[in-house]
């Protein structure tokens, strides 16, 4: 085996999410458009007598590498369901380059990464399907996060469905480091029930196409999150009003507001101008991530 083994974990990103129900265990039904972005999470592996894990970069502070830890889980998960795929143990360093509790899949994203780290370490193939089986066990997010493409993702996140065709985008993040628990966001939805998302237009590759389709959604989980942390309204006004933003929106359950692009010039210039404007907040322009 090579000495070290690297993996990244992209930002996810909710373009659209309604909240289509709750169910009797208290999990909400969604019906939502992920896709990601290339700024991510880096998971970096190397062989050691035993699996154990370190969290380093700007926002690995205050994280436990305990057995607690989502990546942990995801190597004994792996471990438990394909226990000779990897013999030797690893030693896991995970650089956090994205916020924490920032709506852009985190531990899941993190999780997904090893999974596919784990699987590409291997001499045999693992059935994607076998893999996604894991990941959902492991969180509601992992699967959607592991396949790290434009989908649409129903349920709870477990109901996958991979888009073919995307617009060639660039998007802009900006969070103002203020950490938004989920659960706190779903305690403040007024509604339950919605409808889902619109078809999608098939094919889907333009940029306005796509500025089109996104106008009759929304995402049911702003409203309550800008009630929690009023700075994220003040976010999306701003980059909504960056030239050529052809959407701005917050992602997940927040803080992070995300602006689309059609420009990657456009994008930088959005983020340059944010940094300028807000010099302490989390700020990157980034392409979004094709389909393969």
């Amino acid at each position: 085996m090579a000495d070290i083994f690297v993996e990244t974990a992209p930002a996810k990103i909710n373009l659209a999410l309604h909240v289509t129900g709750r169910r009797s265990d208290g999990y909400h039904e969604l019906d939502s458009l992920v896709v990601f972005a290339d700024v991510a999470d880096e998971i970096e592996a190397s062989p050691a007598p035993n699996d154990t894990l370190k969290v380093t970069g700007p926002f690995g502070t205050g994280l436990t590498s305990g057995e607690g830890n989502l990546v942990l889980r995801a190597v004994a998960a792996f471990r438990a369901n394909w226990p000779d795929h990897v013999p030797t143990r690893l030693a896991f360093d995970l650089k956090k380059n994205l916020p924490v509790a920032a709506g852009l899949g985190g531990g899941s994203a993190d999780a997904a990464a090893v999974l596919r780290l784990m699987a590409s370490l291997g001499p045999a193939l693992i059935p994607e399907h076998e893999l996604m089986a894991v990941a959902a066990q492991l969180g509601a997010d992992v699967p959607m996060c592991l396949l790290s493409r434009p989908c649409r993702a129903r349920g709870i996140g477990e109901k996958i469905t991979a888009l073919m065709s995307f617009p060639k985008l660039h998007v802009v993040l900006v969070n103002p480091l203020v950490p938004v628990v989920t659960a706190d966001v779903f305690r403040r939805l007024s509604i339950h029930q919605n409808e889902g998302l619109p078809d999608l237009p098939e094919p889907l590759t333009r940029p306005a196409q796509l500025g089109i389709w996104l106008a009759e959604t929304r995402n049911d989980l702003e409203p309550p999150a800008v009630a929690l942390v009023p700075v994220i309204g003040q976010l999306h006004d701003a980059l909504g009003k960056a030239p050529g933003c052809v959407l701005a929106r917050m992602s997940g359950s927040g803080a992070t507001v995300f602006g689309l692009f059609g420009s990657s010039t456009q994008a930088h210039q959005a983020a340059h101008d944010l940094r300028e404007r807000w010099p302490g907040y989390w700020v990157a322009a980034a392409p979004v991530i094709e389909p393969d």
